[in-house]
């Protein structure tokens, strides 16, 4: 809202400009430290002052006369130096909220794949997939309310070590067959998680048991044998798990792209060959990486100062590195293979996914619902959501693109880098990590470890948090029937876990807690939604005492200008802001714009709420400018909430 008043006051100035003195000017248009400076200030007769060579209050003056505005403006006044101080009329603004969408970009036409999630399928999804997920979710969302078309991508490595190392431990240690595999009963990747430790475990004992391992990627990455079908079997089950992890807190992708798709359509065999062909990797006669294929990276600016820089991309054995694997990857989502996955239609999961056959299986162009397969790929951006340890894989890749002589689309291939999520000495004592008897110093150093079996995992920490949200519910509302406790137990969960793993900046490791993150009074989730339930509750008050709970905006506009106090319009404002934070936020990557913004706009409705009680006022002007604000604050923070992916329940 605010962001196309911005513009248009631009568009207005500019013109004004042209029309004086002949110059074609790009207008600046900036938020004003203080109140009384006004709404929005333009600094252009500073700026032309130097071009002009006059006194830039003369030139203010001269550009303000007979400036015609909208009516959205009030007043302008020149002040200080030469600023064009702009007082908005608050009634027009709060009409103009009520009576439009607050994001109205167009759609660009740019086609963005975003990958996000990513989890090895061999175990169950843990919290610090959850920070992934949730931060590539928000961001799609973002994305699309800038008019973006965005495509979300799960990639599935369903050929690496991860996956092998389970196949090795139903195969090789616990003696399974695939028809024994199959029959475990769920939670199928509950009994992953424990498996993949013991694993790990068993290879210590004895390296020489890492030759099951070494013939177990052999067979995964072409494909064959009793050992490649039983990981098909794995990778399906836990997939499915993870997809059914996602879900319960509003998330979802249009494909599943698998990693052995790849590798079946022969991707990186093609970008393999041009990789050699442009002399980007060279083999290796000698030294620890004899016969194997890597990228040399010395030279390269961004690993200056590496003791080792050089990167395998096919290992002596003929087997490709997981960075060489997403090179091809990355090529197919720019649209630059000349080739395409096969695709088929999950119709137990609800997803798309790529196969190596063309038209092989199930194969079909609707899904079960009837819809056309999308056209997947071809994007003139990627970003991926990987956390910052995977950096120096993701500068590789994007190097790759380079030397295959694709730079501008290196420069658009983006890694969102986040840090990773720990635990707070009282959520690692409740989750049974500590005991009370430990140290509290040594407790926020806590690491998860899938190796040693040490994480928490996502759906245990969901169901916490929904018991938690349950016995905070009772103590505020014993008459609520169980149906309706449960459903809104999840809602507060999910907006708990949902916020938490948002409201910081990406650069910052995060320590989950169950109290902050539940704290229905703090920098929550549930503070949000309580927020938001507060403002329902005075309409349903009022529409119980006969009073009006609708204004038009055409009633707002008519409302007397002194009504509306500064701290009313203090958050009627910074809801017209909403869509230059979202804005930021979709340039930047820096998501907790969004989160930090919401957070906000409930701190100051919470505020108000009882400086400027509407039931009680008697006044029907005063109560409408007080109805209206609130309206206002519902509208911004409902399409706050629908971006974070929040519930927004009737009560709490």
């Amino acid at each position: 809202m605010l962001g196309e008043f911005r513009r248009e006051l631009a568009r207005i100035f500019e013109q004004r400009v042209r029309d004086l003195y002949a110059i074609d000017h790009t207008a600046i248009v900036e938020v004003p430290p203080r109140r009384d400076l006004g709404d929005l200030a333009l600094p252009g007769a500073l700026q032309l002052a130097r071009d002009l060579k006059r006194n830039p209050r003369q030139i203010g003056e001269e550009i303000a006369a007979e400036l015609e505005l909208p009516d959205w403006v009030r007043e302008v006044k020149v002040q200080g130096a030469g600023f064009l101080n702009i007082y908005l009329d608050r009634g027009s603004v709060a009409a103009a909220i009520l009576s439009r969408p607050l994001f109205e970009a167009p759609e660009s036409g740019q086609k963005i794949i975003v990958e996000h999630t990513n989890i090895n399928p061999n175990k169950a999804a843990h919290i610090g997939h959850l920070r992934n997920a949730v931060l590539g979710d928000v961001l799609s969302r973002v994305l699309r309310a800038l008019g973006h078309r965005v495509e979300i991508q799960n990639y599935i490595d369903d050929t690496g070590v991860q996956l092998a190392d389970v196949v090795v431990g139903f195969l090789d240690i616990r003696g399974l067959s695939r028809d024994q595999i199959a029959a475990l009963p769920e939670p199928f990747d509950y009994y992953c998680w424990d498996l993949y430790a013991e694993v790990g475990a068993w290879y210590a004992e004895d390296e020489s048991r890492l030759e099951h391992r070494r013939a177990t990627l052999q067979a995964l990455e072409h494909d064959t044998g009793e050992r490649a079908e039983v990981a098909r079997l794995i990778a399906r089950r836990v997939v499915k798990r993870h997809l059914e992890t996602m879900a319960r807190l509003g998330i979802g992708y249009d494909l599943l792209t698998h990693e052995g798709a790849i590798l079946g359509r022969n991707f990186f065999a093609k970008a393999f060959e041009q990789l050699k062909a442009r002399g980007a990797v060279k083999l290796e006669e000698s030294g620890k990486n004899v016969g194997c294929w890597v990228m040399p990276l010395a030279e390269s600016e961004e690993f200056a100062g590496l003791e080792d820089p050089d990167k395998v991309i096919v290992r002596s054995d003929g087997t490709a590195t997981y960075v060489a694997k997403d090179i091809a990857y990355q090529m197919w989502k720019f649209g630059l293979l000349g080739d395409d996955f096969g695709y088929r239609y999950w119709d137990e999961a609800g997803i798309w996914q790529t196969v190596a056959d063309d038209e092989g299986g199930d194969e079909r162009p609707l899904a079960a619902n009837g819809e056309k397969r999308p056209e997947f790929g071809a994007a003139e951006r990627v970003i991926n959501v990987i956390d910052a340890r995977q950096s120096y894989l993701q500068k590789v890749v994007r190097v790759g693109l380079e030397r295959l002589g694709f730079e501008s689309q290196a420069e658009r291939s983006i890694h969102f880098a986040y840090e990773m999520v720990s635990l707070s000495t009282a959520a690692a004592r409740q989750l049974g990590f500590l005991s009370d008897e430990d140290d509290d110093e040594d407790a926020g150093s806590l690491e998860m470890s899938g190796r040693k079996g040490i994480g928490v995992k996502a759906d245990d920490l969901i169901d916490q948090l929904i018991d938690k949200s349950r016995e905070e519910i009772r103590t505020r509302n014993r008459e609520l029937p169980d149906d309706e406790l449960d459903a809104l137990a999840a809602d507060i969960a999910t907006a708990a876990l949902r916020f938490f793993m948002t409201k910081a900046t990406t650069t910052r490791v995060i320590a989950f807690d169950f109290e902050e993150a539940l704290n229905f009074e703090g920098e929550s989730g549930p503070y949000l939604l309580y927020s938001l339930v507060r403002a329902g509750n005075i309409w349903r008050r009022l529409e119980q005492e006969g009073l009006a709970t609708e204004i038009t905006p055409e009633q707002v506009t008519e409302l007397p200008a002194e009504l509306w106090q500064d701290d009313l319009w203090d958050l009627v404002y910074a809801v017209a802001q909403t869509d230059g934070r979202v804005e930021a936020a979709g340039e930047t990557l820096e998501i907790s714009l969004v989160a930090r913004h919401a957070l906000d706009l409930a701190q100051k409705f919470n505020a108000l709420y009882h400086k400027h009680p509407i039931l009680q006022e008697k006044d029907d002007n005063v109560r409408a400018v007080r109805l209206a604000t609130t309206r206002v604050f519902s509208t911004g923070m409902r399409a706050l909430c629908d971006l974070l992916g929040l519930p927004t329940p009737e009560r709490m």
